[in-house]
């Protein structure tokens, strides 16, 4: 039997729902943070990947670079960054704040 991929669970919309009571405002949390992982990890690969980096590249040093290549698949092998946001918000991982809602004494 063939494993799945994290990625296509389906997921139960109430329990996105939940943490905030809003499921708009639980999506845009897991996105931002999404948004974080990202960024976090294309800085790590970037980083890995300037030790390659030479002043002259020629062709046979481009396609000799195994190294520079197992990287590379390995961040590409990686969970999608939506997927870890997503399993770090259900699983209560993910400390977040909700802007507080301006409360006005005055009626119109």
């Amino acid at each position: 039997m063939q494993q799945l991929n994290n990625s296509l669970v389906t997921r139960n919309n109430q329990d996105i729902l939940e943490p905030t009571g809003n499921l708009f405002e639980s999506i845009a949390i897991i996105a931002k943070r999404a948004r974080q992982i990202s960024n976090n990890q294309k800085e790590e690969l970037n980083g890995k990947l300037a030790e390659f980096a030479s002043a002259v590249d020629n062709l046979e040093e481009i396609f000799e670079n195994r190294e520079q290549i197992e990287i590379s698949k390995f961040y590409e092998k990686m969970p999608k960054p939506a997927t870890l946001a997503l399993d770090e918000f259900l699983n209560k991982k993910l400390n977040f704040r909700l802007p507080e809602e301006e409360t006005d004494s005055s009626t119109i």
